[in-house]
């Protein structure tokens, strides 16, 4: 029995999607798990659904998908078969997400010699759950029963209309019209195939709809019912258009590497949102189920990845942070003149139990801002159009400002944070979660909190907002030059630590200024930026390629030789593939070619361990004790920086950088090469192999 609510595991669930509409279920099409439903943005408008045939469920036997927002799922109906060995009826059960639509075909099929009668029965669950009670374990009737104590939400009393079409549901912000179809044919009255007529409860209401079919003799008969959502509060929807990857395709030696490329395009496609504020302007949800919403700093690593595909899903990130770009400054949001945002809700984010209530726009983010200016300062190098650039030079000035003014709160010269409210995020960098920032003995550091790899990204803002500066004439690049050198002669001095295995960077500097010592992952995020001499990247490389922090699956997040080490710790132990592939796009800039193939030959590995589909973080279990790559069971997936490492993976073994003087792309591929030949097709510019 448990003492408390826990966060529903999503590990062997499959999930359709179309953003901002989801769908999750077993991977037998059925709904039985806590985080079984269909969703859209914040709210979760099914808790589940059931499917009778001739008054039974079917045996499944597979499943398959097309892209991101189709699936199909098989079943043998035998209670229905004659009694020879094959079976000769199929369900066929097609769930096809679009933005705001749900629909099921459902189809029976035959190769029996006479016809069959039998019924087809949908039973379907509305609660319009809002999605932090949800993740907070509490998202059903009987989670709540058996928690009262817990601080929720009331739960919505959902309105009921029957119309012709089909039922209409809703609370005051959310509303779902149920249709069912008639042999096939959709618009058919809904009465008249017994679609139930419920009454409003708080909680749950059940509707269903029954079918009598004949399906012919070796042919078959198809069922359709749809769920169209119209949310009224939501602050994002469907991004318009196809994603400039649409025609892309890869081919490789090693055919994983093309894999998980071709999943990662696909979940990418599936993730594209916009907000209504500005829906022109697609940008990547970080990720399913729980962040389908703008996040500065995920959907800033995404674009920044996703640029050797090109610059539009950049350039229009780029245009929407700048929006919601810090003016003045407020406590209780984080917000201050110049700063990028962390994450937009259309209300306040409440995770019960752990004391953290976020308002629907804010600000509890150290890295957005100088990841930002990269993410404008690559894109700029990738091709995007000067006057798309110029525009956002305003907003570049601010950013470096925030970095000088604000980001630097105790005037050492580094960038730190500390949550101020109480009730905001007590760790403010990617790793953010309570327990992420640990000395080695295990003991937690105090804030306020100055990152290593948070320094890297503020060189490379100022190195890189200073040549923006300098490219359109405006003045204060010598002067950010400046600053940047000066930061690098503190973190030289402050950060590196000897220790008996050799010198490292601390993962932090806490509140007295001592380096924190645990060896972390973080430091692979220095690699590249600029920040560290060809010494100090040759210790950095090797110590990520140590036993202590490569897993044989990609980097650990905290080596093993640390006290709060735990393989399936959310941020001290486990394996991000971003956070890899952020050392990896490192390890081959600064000419580590071996050290690069090494971690990419891990992730490869842990890409086949789950058949192409990265989850947000895996298990930091070492290769050579198992035989795949083990599951963190609540990571989310797809998530955007996750997949989008498939597009900064082959750009490292392609070596792929932009010459901004020829407009084409050059390519020298890392050495010793991992994973063969490798063509890429359908790229808007010119590879340049060379």
């Amino acid at each position: 029995m448990l003492s408390h609510p826990v966060q529903p595991l999503l590990h062997d669930s499959a999930i359709v999607l179309a953003a901002p509409t989801q769908a999750w279920s077993g991977a037998d099409g059925r709904t039985s798990m806590p985080i079984h439903g269909l969703y859209h943005a914040d709210t979760r408008i099914l808790s589940g659904w059931s499917l009778l045939v001739g008054g039974a469920t079917g045996e499944p036997i597979g499943s398959a998908a097309r892209g991101a927002g189709e699936m199909t799922f098989s079943s043998l109906l035998r209670h229905l078969d004659d009694r020879t060995a094959d079976p000769r009826l199929r369900l066929q059960v097609t769930r096809t997400v679009t933005a705001g639509r749900l629909t099921e075909r459902i189809t029976i099929e035959s190769g029996l010699a006479h016809p069959i009668d039998t019924t087809v029965a949908v039973r379907l669950s509305a609660d319009f759950a809002d999605m932090q009670t949800v993740k907070a374990g509490l998202g059903s009737a009987a989670d709540r029963a058996a928690f009262p104590a817990a601080e929720l939400p009331e739960s919505p009393v959902i309105d009921v209309q029957t119309t012709a079409a089909g039922i209409r549901l809703a609370t005051p912000t959310v509303a779902a019209l149920v249709q069912v179809s008639g042999n096939g044919v959709s618009g058919t009255d809904a009465a008249a195939l017994g679609l139930a007529d419920p009454v409003g409860t708080p909680g749950s209401t059940e509707l269903g709809a029954t079918w009598a079919v004949t399906v012919p003799a070796r042919g078959s008969v198809t069922v359709t019912w749809t769920v169209d959502i119209d949310h009224a509060a939501t602050v994002v929807q469907a991004a318009p258009g196809l994603p400039e990857w649409a025609g892309v395709s890869v081919q490789s030696g090693d055919a994983r590497l093309a894999r998980w490329v071709q999943k990662a395009l696909k979940d990418l496609s599936g993730l594209r949102m916009a907000t209504t504020a500005r829906p022109e302007e697609p940008f990547l949800a970080a990720g399913a189920p729980w962040f389908f919403t703008l996040f500065g700093r995920d959907s800033i690593w995404a674009a920044r990845f996703l640029l050797p595909l090109g610059t539009e899903l950049a350039a229009s990130t780029l245009r929407i942070l700048a929006e919601l770009q810090g003016t003045t400054t407020v406590a209780d949001t984080a917000e201050q003149p110049g700063k990028i945002m962390h994450e937009l809700r259309p209300a306040a984010f409440t995770i019960p139990g752990e004391d953290v209530s976020l308002p629907p726009l804010y600000y509890g983010t150290v890295d957005a801002t100088p990841l930002w200016i990269c993410l404008l300062a690559d894109a700029h190098s990738w091709g995007m159009a000067d006057a798309e650039v110029e525009a956002l030079l305003p907003h570049l000035e601010a950013a470096l400002a925030w970095m000088r003014d604000f980001g630097d709160s105790d005037g050492d010269g580094f960038l730190e944070y500390v949550d101020s409210t109480g009730h905001g995020l007590a760790n403010q960098g990617w790793k953010d979660s309570g327990d992420s920032i640990q000395w080695r003995d295990g003991s937690l550091a105090d804030g306020p909190i100055a990152l290593c790899e948070v320094q890297a990204y503020a060189y490379q803002a100022a190195i890189g907002g200073a040549d923006l500066l300098d490219a359109f004439g405006r003045p204060g690049g010598d002067a950010w030059r400046a600053w940047a050198e000066e930061l690098k002669t503190r973190f030289r001095a402050s950060f590196w630590i000897d220790s008996p295995a050799g010198r490292y960077p601390a993962v932090a500097l806490d509140a007295f200024k001592r380096p924190v010592d645990t060896v972390t992952s973080n430091i692979g995020h220095l690699l590249g930026t600029g920040l560290l001499s060809a010494e100090e990247s040759a210790l950095v490389a090797a110590r990520l390629v140590s036993p202590e922090l490569n897993s044989g699956y990609g980097l650990r997040t905290m080596s093993t030789d640390s006290a709060g080490y735990w393989p399936v710790s959310y941020h001290g132990g486990s394996v991000w593939t971003h956070d890899t592939a952020i050392a990896i796009a490192g390890l081959g800039r600064a000419g580590f070619g071996a050290e690069a193939g090494e971690l990419v030959t891990g992730l490869l590995a842990a890409a086949e361990s789950f058949d192409y589909r990265m989850p947000e973080l895996h298990s930091g279990d070492a290769a050579s004790a198992v035989t795949a790559a083990g599951a963190y069971p609540a990571a989310c997936r797809p998530q955007a920086w996750s997949a989008a490492a498939a597009i900064s993976v082959l750009g490292t073994v392609l070596g792929l950088a932009p010459d901004s003087d020829t407009g084409q792309v050059g390519s020298t591929p890392i050495e010793p090469p991992v994973v063969g030949e490798v063509t890429v097709h359908g790229l808007a510019r010119t590879l340049r192999v060379g």
